[in-house]
């Protein structure tokens, strides 16, 4: 299970947690990554994927969906920038369950460590909110790996092994351990003190100066 606490007195690290299939987390991706840019280079940076919804195979019930479609105007109104395919809706059967979009991330890394995620939790999200795939299914997360040169025999086998099953637990463990049960979260950790950093979609600088505060 990865550290809660930090193994060296006076590191810092910021995690970020997160779930490949939430559209908070989707229309964080810019202020998220220009706050990495921004950030001081001693801080390391740990990926935390908190699980939003279990495993199933049952459709999505209807007030989930209009729900969920909701929350993707919402957003819209809210980031500018961000846009959602609504295909999505009718191509698919919609299935309230991340957990394999989850793994899909553990297995990235595997492979090509914390690289490897980034660049699926890209390609989910885009295959997702702009292709109008379904991520919840074994051969959409399949081609993603695909596309990112994964290599897909081995992550179709990884998906689906034990171990990645395990490393999702305890990284919802370690997300629950960090008072995160709704994404996207940030939490600073300096000197085994551990702080909540409000999120902000339109201004990465107020989460850069919360953090240069705690610094200071």
């Amino acid at each position: 299970m990865p550290e809660f606490s930090t193994s060296t007195h006076g590191s810092r690290r910021l995690f970020y947690i997160y779930d490949p299939m939430c559209s908070w987390c989707y229309a964080f991706a810019k202020g998220w990554y220009a706050l990495q840019q921004a950030l001081s280079a001693d801080i390391q940076i740990i990926y935390v994927v908190g699980g939003l919804a279990p495993d199933t195979v049952e459709p999505m019930p209807e007030t989930m969906r209009t729900m969920i479609q909701h929350t993707w105007r919402k957003i819209e109104k809210m980031v500018p920038d961000v846009q959602f395919n609504y295909d999505f809706w009718a191509c698919n059967t919609p299935i309230r369950s991340t957990y394999p979009a989850c793994r899909a991330m553990l297995a990235a890394k595997k492979q090509k460590g914390v690289a490897g995620l980034v660049d699926m939790l890209c390609a989910i999200q885009t295959a997702y909110y702009q292709q109008a795939q379904n991520p919840s299914l074994p051969e959409t997360l399949t081609a993603c790996a695909g596309e990112i040169g994964l290599d897909i025999t081995l992550f179709a086998t990884d998906l689906v092994s034990d171990n990645i099953n395990i490393a999702l637990k305890q990284e919802i463990q370690l997300a629950r351990k960090l008072d995160a049960f709704s994404f996207p979260a940030l939490r600073f950790m300096q000197d085994e003190k551990l702080y909540s950093i409000n999120v902000e979609y339109l201004d990465h600088q107020k989460m850069l100066n919360e953090i240069n505060t705690l610094i200071a």
